[in-house]
């Protein structure tokens, strides 16, 4: 490892200008390259104390073992220097956005004699008219067959063609009209160049154009009494449509633009792309990248714009390339664009109407691009053992860590704490062991002592129920019911979206057991403190025999019990992709928990308290009454007038609201004004003239005021 400092230019040797720097290795390879608006300012950031610098950043200087620039003049100049370079020298810890697959694009070979329709993939060729990219190969074809009968431009192999115009004889497009046949000059080639032309036209967007002239066209030969000829032409209308309709539009005001949305975790970026020209989607690409270096959305976004214009001029270049998050500086980058497209480019970010919808759909397609990656990579068993392997290597332990437990604390202001705990066993998700807690020792934020409070209820029941030999008691009555689960091991109704996919395993009689298995592993959410905590809870308890690591958000560490510094896993390795999955299934797990709660804590009321009462009746109870505070006033033989309502239950609510407190009146806080009616089985209502529920704040009339 190489020391920065051995390598370090002296401030004055370096330019204060606009350039592009190199660092290269010990074997005079390029590891990284970077443009700056100064040079000396850029480059004094990489030779400080390596304490401050990212960890990754360290990484690339300590490999490093010289620096070089190049000095240009405007910082065009260097955004185009460092796309070539990067392409040219393929440095290991720039970004580079790779694809899994080649996307298939739909091209016109106009640099041809008589120009063909093709799926081609790979580097574009001078001279051929692309369209898309195309997700799939059978939509393009899909789309030439439909415009084939309107356009019949070639579609045939060189040799096909060759021995056609050999035999005289055209291949069976040709004679059933889906080809104009020039390889036997029924169409000479200047017509069949002209029949190309209006292809591409019609595929970029210009399709107004023909469907009014083929629609003359057919009322013509309606007039003139061709029926026949009227008829091809509405077939051909018909398809031109159906064509049309297998994009459908998106942008009203037929908008050219590309829509770039990016989804990044700390290790990884997605980047997704939607061409749209005249309004509708024409094509759809999408890459993954590793973040090897310190790096933000914006540049995320200007490193996409390189890969995706950086062999791309004229018209390939839109308008309007809007995106999540600008560059900076984005005056470069515009004027780069600009310059590749030949006339004004507008690069901003979507603030409202129609194309912020459509970048709200960019973003989550790049979402779920980062999370079917991720998907991908841990369900390859062989991956999968790797990265136990790299786990159990890097933590110490003696085996695999077959299942692992993460838990994680959630809560909103120290209101509605919550923990989970999730499970993972042979590197896969198993639902049925997920389990949800309350945190019930004390009031307030403290992640560290409801970590405590968490690992010590989980183990004292794996204690418990290794002491009972598989029989399943509550130990405290409580906790089973208040983290979600019924004693029979089922989850409680209303409990939130994240229903336990079934009961765990089962004992001798049938039961289920819910904490019987202990892990080899347990994951908490965080650094140090938690760690601790989680260790003591296990200490107190007298189990020594499970390992406990934390994983820390903000640079993936992992830290153990009584170390003072994280082990740091390769950005590469599988088992840090692990515990990140594994750490961030908790986080979801405990915050769709928490805000479950949170929800159901606001929408909470007087008649929540009454056993046995369902929402359908209490909607029936409001409905017929129009609030509670009438519902309150009633009689138990008005009560009985609710349908579905018997004479017991309507005891049982009168019952249950002479002993809840009324709710507070509501205040015009504008005004003063005290309001009535107050509706208390909607929170933040209060009740209108007609018993209906008006937000809070509205003022009302009072009883004898004028209006």
């Amino acid at each position: 490892m190489a020391d920065p400092s051995s390598y370090r230019p002296k401030p004055g040797d370096i330019p204060d200008s606009p350039g592009v720097y190199r660092f290269r290795d010990e074997h005079r390879r390029v590891i990284y390259v970077g443009k700056a608006k100064s040079l000396r300012q850029r480059l004094a950031n990489y030779f400080q104390d390596l304490a401050n610098l990212h960890p990754r950043t360290r990484t690339m200087v300590t490999t490093a073992a010289s620096v070089e620039w190049t000095v240009v003049s405007t910082e065009v100049e260097a955004l185009q220097l460092e796309y070539s370079w990067i392409k040219e020298y393929d440095p290991r810890f720039n970004v580079k956005y790779r694809d899994d697959k080649s996307y298939p694009y739909l091209a016109v070979t106009m640099n041809e004699p008589f120009p063909r329709v093709q799926v081609m993939r790979g580097h574009k060729k001078k001279g051929v008219r692309y369209f898309g990219p195309y997700a799939h190969a059978w939509a393009i074809r899909d789309t030439v067959d439909l415009l084939l009968r309107v356009f019949p431009v070639r579609t045939c192999s060189a040799g096909v063609f060759k021995n056609a115009a050999r035999t005289g004889r055209p291949c069976l497009l040709g004679y059933i009209g889906k080809c104009s046949a020039p390889c036997v000059e029924r169409i000479s080639a200047e017509d069949h160049r002209e029949l190309a032309e209006e292809f591409c036209d019609f595929m970029a967007g210009r399709t107004g154009t023909y469907l009014r002239r083929l629609e003359q066209q057919m009322t013509q030969a309606a007039e003139e009494m061709e029926y026949e000829r009227a008829a091809r032409l509405r077939d051909d209308i018909g398809a031109l449509k159906k064509a049309m309709e297998k994009n459908a539009v998106v942008l009203a005001d037929a908008t050219d633009a590309d829509l770039v949305a990016v989804a990044e975790d700390e290790l990884e970026a997605a980047v997704q792309i939607f061409h749209v020209r005249g309004g509708r989607v024409r094509g759809q690409r999408g890459w993954v990248t590793d973040k090897v270096e310190e790096i933000t959305t914006g540049a995320l976004v200007e490193h996409a714009l390189q890969q995706l214009y950086g062999e791309e001029s004229g018209d390939a270049v839109p308008k309007e390339v809007l995106v999540p998050a600008l560059p900076d500086p984005v005056e470069p980058v515009q004027q780069w664009l600009t310059e590749r497209r030949g006339s004004g480019v507008s690069l901003r970010i979507p603030q409202r109407g129609d194309k912020k919808a459509l970048m709200e759909t960019v973003q989550r397609n790049a979402q779920q691009a980062l999370v079917l990656h991720k998907t991908k990579r841990a369900s390859d068993l062989t991956t999968r053992s790797r990265a136990l392997e790299e786990i159990a290597d890097a933590l110490g332990l003696d085996s695999a860590p077959l299942r692992i437990e993460c838990y994680d604390i959630s809560h909103l202001q120290g209101e509605d704490v919550v923990a989970s705990m999730v499970v993972f066993e042979d590197g896969l998700q198993r639902k049925s062991e997920y389990r949800r807690f309350q945190i019930k020792g004390f009031q307030g934020q403290d992640d560290v002592r409801s970590m405590h409070e968490v690992i010590t209820r989980r183990f004292r029941r794996y204690l418990a129920e290794k002491e009972r030999t598989g029989e399943w008691v509550d130990d405290d009555g409580e906790d089973a019911k208040e983290d979600g689960l019924r004693q029979d091991g089922h989850k409680d109704a209303g409990v939130g979206d994240d229903a336990l996919k079934g009961v765990g395993p089962k004992d001798e009689d049938g039961r289920p057991r819910k904490f019987a298995y202990p892990p080899q592993l347990v994951v908490v959410d965080g650094g140090q403190p938690q760690v601790a905590a989680a260790r003591r809870a296990l200490d107190e308890l007298g189990i020594d025999d499970i390992a406990v690591c934390g994983l820390a958000k903000r640079l993936e560490e992992v830290w153990l019990p009584g170390e003072d510094d994280p082990v740091v896993l390769p950005r590469t390795s599988e088992g840090l992709y692990l515990l990140q999955r594994v750490r961030d299934e908790a986080h979801r797990f405990a915050i769709t928990y928490q805000r479950t709660k949170r929800a159901k804590r606001f929408r909470a009321g007087p008649l929540d308290d009454v056993p046995g009462l369902g929402e359908t009746r209490k909607r029936a109870l409001i409905k017929h009454f129009g609030s509670v505070k009438k519902l309150r006033s009633a009689t138990i033989d008005q009560i009985c007038e609710v349908p579905g309502i018997g004479r017991k239950t309507a005891e049982t609510i009168a019952a249950a609201l002479a002993q809840a407190a009324p709710a507070a009146p509501a205040v015009n806080t504008a005004t003063g004004e005290i309001m009535e009616d107050v509706d208390e089985s909607v929170p933040g209502t209060t009740a209108g003239a007609a018993g209906e529920p008006v937000p809070a704040g509205v003022p009302q009339r009072r009883r004898g005021q004028e209006t």
